[in-house]
């Protein structure tokens, strides 16, 4: 997994419209799908929850890379794996016993991921790196689609390689949040691995097109 990677974020999509968008992220240039699963408790948003990601999963042909936004991660770990995510990411945050949820989330089949919010350091996570298979810097506050990118995102993606570096780990590190063609080589050329991508994707004239310039830009 070390190619840098580019995954729409399917909280962006047209939801009338979500066959389309998947099958248009099929046949793109993209690596993942990015779904953010979101309560409206620890984040003020909702987003979707089961049915629709086991519908996304009938279509989708690329890794499923989901991102709890939610409360007690914990109870839904073997939920999100029969739904066929192959990575599931929780936060720092809503997570009392980190390294236990990152265990059960291994035993249960998949990749385990660690959310920080932008107010989070990434050195708390120096203890659990190990067991980490990919760390999702949010370059926004997390809940909503559309937000500009928060430049400090630069600095923390440095300090976490260092640490990636120093533990000897194969960690990914992730960007979640205003990622577009401007600031796409920069986070790469930082350290990022791979970009989550929603509205500048989807709400662009030709979806398919914004996808393969973000993926020239990082190559």
């Amino acid at each position: 997994m070390s190619q840098k990677k580019i995954a729409p974020s399917l909280l962006a999509a047209d939801f009338a419209n979500l066959q389309r968008d998947v099958e248009m992220v099929n046949q793109s240039e993209a690596d993942w799908f990015h779904l953010d699963v979101m309560d409206g408790v620890f984040v003020p948003n909702i987003s979707f929850g089961m049915p629709v990601i086991r519908d996304i999963a009938k279509h989708a042909k690329k890794t499923l890379d989901v991102h709890l936004m939610i409360v007690e991660p914990d109870r839904y770990i073997q939920t999100f794996a029969d739904l066929g995510a192959d990575i599931l990411t929780v936060h720092y945050e809503a997570c009392t016993h980190l390294h236990r949820t990152l265990q059960a989330i291994k035993a249960a089949g998949m990749k385990a991921g660690v959310a920080l919010n932008p107010h989070t350091s990434v050195n708390l996570l120096t203890d659990t790196i190990n067991d980490i298979d990919l760390v999702c810097l949010m370059s926004v506050n997390p809940g909503f689609g559309g937000q500009s990118f928060i430049e400090n995102t630069y600095t923390k993606v440095a300090d976490l390689k260092n640490i990636i570096i120093s533990k000897k780990t194969d960690t990914l590190i992730e960007i979640d949040g205003g990622v577009t063609s401007a600031n796409a080589k920069k986070l790469t050329q930082t350290g990022a691995d791979v970009l989550v991508a929603g509205s500048s994707v989807f709400k662009s004239s030709n979806p398919t097109e914004t996808i393969q310039s973000l993926k020239k830009e990082i190559a």
